[in-house]
This record gives structure tokens, sequence and C-alpha cells, in this order.
């Protein structure tokens, strides 16, 4: 089987409500989707998700760099997948998400190729998993209303966004955590928006106060790994890296500075499911452990983190959110959602069939 084209097309899609965090806020986002045609019937999908204050990807950077993949790669035999996957990564540098799009899509081909779901290729087991929740950032008193909606709804497990005010930030997890019961785990996500010192005294408040918090992830700025691990030495709650890990690399470095409890592992970020394999294996190997995240994105992406989510049992957390507010969906297939359940599908690839125009 041959790669022929990469193609790709731009959607824009609206959010059922404002999406807010400490680095931004969003009433829609644009995705790019993927399809690699080939000299057989398998067509293969990806999607990526331009997060320019994250991975510094906008919609023109990534339709621009897929044009220098495509030139790359074309003519190679899907069959060779460790050399196209390491081609794919040393084309160019960075570029992440238009990296991981291609990555999908290579995979969903290998699935169809060999008749099984991609989960399965990759040594994995069937789901299904639990997503968290995530509840944007907003006044205490709104944080705790959408809070226990989202409980009401089925949802166990909250994921609550902070990172603006530390003071506040403590008035709003506590809101919901007295809104929402004992019964509800609380994850928080500060998105580097404290100081070392600031993330110390939240965190620490939070434990004297009986929060119950699950971890805290990202609590200061992505590239300082000096004060997560201030901040790591000083609280009893596990810290995750998120914005910290892009690659393998960063997670060595985490692992040598002892920074981190756990990795949020998100394609977007690290260029598709090569190279999250590679992170999952080294973050086992240091008794750290995974969960997987993803940006904004539709569920033509978040399927490939589903089925990468199933492949490892390093990975024990699910943040795959992030189509449950879109208002549209711009596929055929891939994984559904029973409130916090994501059942995996068991087609060939990432059981997804068509994109949708």
């Amino acid at each position: 089987m041959k790669l022929l084209e990469i193609q790709a097309e731009t959607i824009l899609i609206p959010l059922k409500q404002p999406f807010t965090t400490a680095l931004r806020s969003v009433d829609r986002i644009e995705n790019v989707c993927v399809r690699i045609t080939t000299d057989t019937e398998h067509t293969g999908f990806g999607g990526a998700a331009p997060t320019a204050i994250i991975t510094g990807e906008t919609v023109p950077s990534i339709l621009g760099a897929l044009k220098h993949i495509h030139d790359s790669l074309s003519g190679m035999n899907i069959e060779d997948a460790e050399i196209i996957f390491q081609k794919l990564n040393a084309c160019m540098i960075g570029n992440h998400s238009a990296k991981a799009a291609v990555d999908m899509a290579v995979h969903d081909l290998l699935g169809k190729q060999y008749g099984l779901p991609l989960f399965r290729l990759l040594g994995g087991t069937a789901g299904p998993l639990e997503t968290d929740m995530t509840v944007s950032m907003d006044s205490p008193e709104k944080m705790a209303s959408d809070s226990l909606e989202k409980a009401r709804q089925g949802f166990g497990i909250l994921k609550i966004k902070v990172g603006k005010d530390p003071a506040l930030d403590i008035s709003r997890i506590m809101a919901v955590r007295k809104a929402v019961g004992p019964g509800i785990k609380l994850r928080i996500d500060a998105n580097q928006g404290w100081k070392p010192k600031e993330a110390v005294v939240v965190i620490n408040r939070l434990s004297k106060e009986n929060a119950d918090i699950e971890l805290i992830e990202q609590p200061v700025s992505a590239k300082d790994y000096a004060g997560m691990r201030f901040v790591r030495d000083r609280v009893d709650i596990p810290v995750i890296a998120d914005e910290s890990v892009f690659s393998a690399t960063d997670v060595l470095r985490l692992i040598e500075m002892q920074a981190a409890d756990g990795i949020n592992i998100k394609l977007m970020k690290c260029g598709g499911i090569f190279n999250a394999l590679k992170i999952a294996a080294l973050a086992e190997s240091a008794g750290l452990t995974c969960m997987v995240g993803s940006m904004m994105e539709s569920s033509l992406s978040v399927t490939a983190a589903a089925h990468l989510a199933c492949s490892r049992s390093v990975i024990g957390a699910y943040d795959l959110d992030a189509p449950l507010f879109c208002g549209i969906n711009p596929v055929r297939g891939g994984i559904h959602y029973r409130a916090s359940t994501i059942t995996i599908p068991d087609g060939h690839g990432l059981g997804i069939s068509s994109i949708l125009s």
C-alpha cells in the first residue's frame, strides 16, 4: 500500500458553550482534517488542532507543514511504518500538530491494512474509558453551578480550570467541592497560571480545607522545571506535567529533576502516537503515571487519543471530553459517549469511515 497524497481541509466548529482557561477563551475552534489516499481502496484519516498559545501552530502553518510533509512521504509504503514515522519526525522542526494528523492517518491505514482496530494493533484491549469533564474558569458561583450540572449528567470526575488569581482559585475550588459533595473526584488544572510559591500556598490550603483533590496539572510555567520540582517537594497532591512535555526528551529531564508525578500525553504536543508511545514507556520505567488528554479537538483526533489510551496500562487517567463541547461532529464513526463513558469503535484502524463535508 503506497501513500499517494495528503489532502487537508479546515472545519470550523462552534462550541456549545465558551471554553475558558488561564491561557485563553474560545467559543469556536478550527480543526484541520487530513486524508491520506493510497493506491488501494483504503483512506487514512487524521486531525490537527491549531493552538498557537501552546504549540505555536495556526491553521496556515499546519496547512503549509502538511504540504512539506506530503512532499517528504509521497510514494512510501505504509507497511514501512517505522521508516515513515522516522522521516515524518525528521522532515521539519516542530509542527507537532501537523505531524500528529499524518501520524494518526498512517496508523489508521495500518489498522485497515491488517484488519484490526488500532488499539488491537498497538497491543491493547478495548475500553470503555471514563473521561473527566472540564469546568471552565468563571466566578465561584458559576463554576459551582456548572459542576453540579455536570455531576447530575453522570460525570464522576471533574477537571476544574484555575490559574488566574490564587485567592479566587481557592474560592472557586472550594465552591465546587461544596456543591458536588464528596462523591465526585476533582482534578485541578492551572494551565501554567501560578508562580511556584503561589502554587504551594494554594494546594496546601486546599489540602487543609479537605478539598480532596486527586491531582494538580501544570501549576507553573511550562519551562520552569525547577518550579515544578519546588511545588512537588512541598505538596501532598500529585503534580502532573502537561505543557512542560512535548517530547521524550522533556520527560527524561522531568525524571532526572524529579519534577513531576505524572505526564499528560497529548498527540498535538508530541507529534502523534509514535512519539506518545515513547513518552509512555519512559514514564512507566520511572514509575510515573500517565493520562491522555487533548486540546480543543473534534472526535476525529480524540478518537486516535482514545485508541492510544487503551493500548498501554500505564495510562490510567483520561481527559478526552473536548468533543462534548463541539456543536458538530465532523466525522462518521469514531468514539461514542454515554455521559462519562467512552466506547472505542471496533472497526479497522480508527473506526472512522468518512469526514463529513
